[in-house]
């Protein structure tokens, strides 16, 4: 057997010039028994918790592959849920930073989060356009609602009673009863999408916001009773009305759908509107924790803050209303007026100010401080997060950006990256500036302004560096000081590529102007300074018929390769400018290419989405391959190798071998484009930039990649791709209505139903063993040793029953029931047996208890019918009642307890309190009695 041909593994090392992804929304979070100072922002499939007073990243709350797309932080400030691209929802610990609950039941991107008061429940919104209420103490799925024809934009829980208010883009704001698990009501009056809502006035008033420049308010009548669908509709509970307000005229405004007329919970009333300064869609609206301030911003660069009049405060502007009229009534000499005051809506709900940020809004976050200032956070679409404070005491509040985090990214995406000769500094241009990283700590070390940069290298010896702009001009910047030395109008276009030439004494540059220029390095002297500094000379051009996109040098500088417009490749000789090779047969423009490091290859990458390989003496192709979905952005050789990487638009990083035109591996991790990437000179690192604005960072490690195995795993992958796009299995007798349930079927749940299966097996057949040994023991009349299993053995010698019990604790609590409903119906009838037995030793029974009511509940025909399990149904009862009631006590006696032991410490705190305040006061009397002292001494 021949020797295969041993690789090397990249890995992922790092992610950095990322401030936050535009993608989800920002959040105040506490930690360190701090509020107002730390953001959590989504940072593509990680959440970066930032300082925003050091300007520092505290924390990062790792993710898998997916991008975030929603965050929640909990009431208690401890815990923060995330939403994922694929559906997911993991809740991690601020404390810890560790994941520590799991939630799989959206087929799509999770687009809306929201915990109850209490933090004992959270809800979710999806693109799936179904919202599912999840349990987050008991870590499992209560129930999912289905109603929504559009991606769900904003889920809202209700305090003082169990309702839920969900908005979608279907147009639709629909009210839901989560006691009977239905839809009781649907506002249709908004005629295009509802991107947000808010609660206002303890919930007595919501506030929608759709695609125009109107607010929507409404108000909410609770009706406690049942109200009698006879009874005339003038009797009925109405909303208050405000004079002020935009009179609702049109016809479909006023329409309401109430699904369960006799089953009235709430009754909604439009009562006007807020205008907006935006005339565009609104993209987030929202309320500080204390509901008093409302915010809300469109596609633009301005925040519009409202404040919210609290019930004191209305009846005392009510007040001072009704004071003015009978004031005015009296110096007409008219008659105190009768009909009572009221306020507009606008008087209700006023307009604080606008706040300017420096560029377009993707979403903001509201914490009002102890010291009464109303902190803001935005979280910008050019990778910038600034934080205002509004002093609320000052007669015309402004707001001061007090914060401003950027240093660690870009403001556009990155269109050029560099190593350094060392291997320790990455060069990474955008269109503003020019970035300078250190590879060990990620850090940014220096930051130059800079045009449209388009491609860059550094200088031998690593002092200076040369970008190409959109412009046409070659800058050449110093990088001790940090400052521009020289800028030269190089082509009358775009300089698109830049090469150094391997003799290290000059550089090629190739542009939109149909010219390739030869460029020397020199150094001049500078009137101002006695030193000799670097400058660049045009010492020859190449002029050609087409835009040049790339060109490259062969590593004995004996041939230079062109990337034409019209699809082809020049190659021509370095010293006479003659031409060589025409390398033709991509059908879109080349827009990357290079050759290895022998001079016998080229590899060129082209928008036609294929990579050819090309041989440099005769230019024949000896292979083309179908690299990328989209096109092929960018394409290096690794150092001293016939291997190289290609990045694409698909958002993947690939690996290929030139001599066996083999697929080696692909890197995945950025989540849009790539745009460029560059390989260290040692060939160990690789930096790839993307329009997802992170800089990624991959290493090579000493793992060996066998491409069998890489195979096997994709295959794996794919198919547990598809196990989760398979139809989701359904509760026999059930039909497809508004409720269902909240998990669904992932591999996950498919494993953990094997691992029960698996184990059942072994206890049938451990017991029809001890059977059979039991029978060899009594005919031979002496006990004989009875042989362990190796997995019970494992276990500390545990019985079979008990190693059943333990592989189903191990189940996870959130993919126990998806779990239990693809189970065979032949391995139930040994669960109910085991699950008596558990119960009656009282292990673990309020998971035993569940996972019985769920199986009695899918499979109540097979079970009633089946004779044989009657006496265990009959035992299951008596025991499962005793056993839950027994529980109950437990609970009861501990509560009971844990709320004497609270009053104890609060009347201790009290009568602390009390006497503190004593001393306090008795400290201050002893003070003044001296102080008098002092003075009769001094008169």
């Amino acid at each position: 057997m021949g020797l295969t041909r041993q690789y090397l593994r990249y890995e992922p090392a790092a992610l950095f010039g990322l401030v936050a992804s535009a993608r989800a929304g920002v959040a105040f979070v506490a930690l360190r028994g701090e509020r107002g100072r730390y953001v959590a922002v989504p940072a593509c499939e990680h959440v970066f918790v930032w300082d925003t007073r050091k300007g520092e990243k505290v924390l990062i709350l790792k993710g898998l592959k997916q991008e975030v797309s929603c965050l929640c932080p909990s009431p208690d400030g401890l815990h923060l849920a995330v939403g994922y691209e694929d559906g997911a929802i993991r809740v991690f610990s601020l404390l810890s930073g560790e994941s520590t609950i799991t939630f799989n039941g959206h087929r799509a991107a999770v687009t809306a989060l929201q915990y109850d008061h209490l933090g004992g429940r959270l809800v979710s919104g999806s693109k799936d356009t179904e919202v599912i209420v999840w349990d987050v103490i008991n870590e499992s799925g209560l129930y999912r609602l289905r109603g929504h024809k559009d991606v769900i934009t904003q889920v809202l829980f209700l305090k003082e009673k169990n309702l839920l208010v969900t908005c979608a883009k279907d147009t639709l704001v629909k009210w839901w009863d989560l006691d009977t698990q239905h839809c009781f009501k649907t506002l249709v009056g908004h005629r295009a999408e509802v991107w947000g809502m808010a609660l206002l006035s303890n919930e007595k008033r919501l506030i929608t916001g759709s695609a125009d420049s109107e607010l929507r308010v409404w108000d909410l009548t609770y009706i406690q009773e049942v109200k009698d669908p006879d009874e005339p509709e003038s009797k009925k509970s109405k909303g208050p009305s405000s004079p002020g307000a935009e009179e609702n005229t049109e016809e479909d405004e006023t329409l309401e759908l109430d699904e369960h007329p006799e089953e009235r919970i709430v009754k909604c009333s439009k009562v006007g509107s807020i205008m907006r300064e935006g005339r565009d869609r609104v993209v987030t609206l929202g309320t500080d924790r204390m509901g008093k301030f409302l915010a809300c911003h469109g596609t633009d660069a301005v925040l519009e803050v409202f404040s919210v009049l609290s019930e004191e405060e209305i009846q005392k502007k009510l007040e001072k209303k009704m004071k003015k009229a009978r004031k005015k009534a009296k110096q007409n000499s008219e008659e105190e007026p009768e009909r009572s005051v009221e306020l507009s809506l606008q008087e209700e709900i006023q307009r604080v100010t606008n706040v300017k940020a420096s560029s377009k809004i993707k979403s903001f976050d509201l914490i009002l401080s102890p010291k009464g200032e109303l902190k803001m956070v935005l979280l910008l679409q050019n990778n910038v997060i600034e934080l205002y404070n509004l002093d609320l005491s000052a007669q015309v509040p402004q707001a001061v950006r007090v914060s401003r985090i950027t240093i660690g990214g870009h403001r556009s995406d990155v269109r050029t990256l560099a190593f350094s000769s060392d291997n320790i500094a990455i060069l990474s241009a955008a269109a503003e500036s020019v970035k300078i990283w250190n590879r060990l700590t990620l850090q940014c070390i220096r930051t130059m302004e800079c045009e449209y940069a388009l491609c860059s290298l550094f200088v031998p010896g690593d002092r200076q560096v040369i970008v190409g702009t959109k412009t046409g001009k070659l800058q050449l910047y110093d990088l001790a000081s940090g400052s521009l030395i020289e800028t030269l109008d190089a082509h009358d276009g775009a300089v698109w590529s830049i090469a150094l030439s391997p003799d290290q004494h000059g550089f090629v540059t190739g542009g939109a102007d149909k010219c390739v220029k030869f460029w020397e390095f020199e150094l001049v002297k500078d009137e101002s300074n006695v030193q000799k500094r670097l400058s660049m000379k045009h010492v020859r051009i190449l002029q050609l018929d087409e835009d040049v996109l790339c060109v490259r040098y062969s590593p004995n500088q004996k041939l230079l390769a062109v990337s034409l417009l019209d699809c082809t490749v020049k190659v021509f000789y370095v010293d006479t400018l003659k031409f060589f090779l025409s390398l033709y047969g991509h059908k879109l423009p080349v827009l990357c290419m290079d050759i290895c490091y022998d001079g016998t290859l080229i590899a060129t990458g082209s928008a036609d989405r294929n990579v050819k390989i090309w041989g440099l003496d005769f230019g024949d192709c000896h292979r083309s391959l179908f690299a990328h979905e989209d096109s092929v952005m960018y394409l290096q050789f690794v150092p001293k190798s016939h291997l190289f990487f290609t990045a694409g638009k698909d958002s993947k990083i690939k690996q290929w071998d030139a001599d066996k035109f083999e697929h080696v591996q692909t890197l995945e991790g950025h989540h849009q484009e790539v745009w460029c990437l560059a390989l260290s000179p040692n060939g160990d690192y690789v930096v790839s930039a993307s329009h997802d604005k992170s800089l990624r960072l991959w290493e090579r490690t000493r793992e060996p990649l066998i491409l069998e195995e890489e195979r096997e795993m994709q295959r794996e992958a794919e198919y547990e791709e598809s196990v989760a796009k398979e139809e989701q299995p359904v509760v026999a007798g059930e039909k497809q209505g508004e409720t269902g349930l909240a998990g669904r079927k992932t591999i996950e749940t498919i494993k953990a139903a094997e691992r029960i299966m698996e184990a059942i097996e072994l206890y049938r057949e451990e017991m029809a063993k001890l059977k059979e040994h039991n029978a060899i023991c009594k005919a031979a009349g002496k006990e004989v040793p009875f042989p362990v299993n190796p997995i019970l053995r494992a276990y500390g010698n545990i019985t079979p029953s008990a190693y059943v019990l333990e592989v189903f604790k191990k189940v996870r609590s959130s993919e126990l029931e998806e779990s239990l409903l693809v189970l065979p119906f032949s391995y139930v009838p040994d669960l109910l047996r085991l699950f008596n037995e558990y119960i009656q030793l009282g292990s673990d029974v309020e998971l035993l208890c569940r996972a019985l009511l769920f199986l009695l509940k899918i499979h109540f025909g097979q079970i009633t019918s089946n004779q044989t399990l009657v006496t265990v149904i009959e035992n299951l009862k008596k025991t499962t009642i005793s056993r839950v009631s027994e529980a109950r006590d437990v609970l009861g006696f501990n509560m009971a307890g844990l709320q004497f032991l609270k009053r104890e410490i609060e009347a201790k705190d009290e009568v602390t309190f009390f006497a503190d305040a004593t001393e306090r006061f008795e400290e201050k009397k002893r003070k003044r009695k001296k102080k008098e002292k002092m003075v009769l001494a001094l008169l």
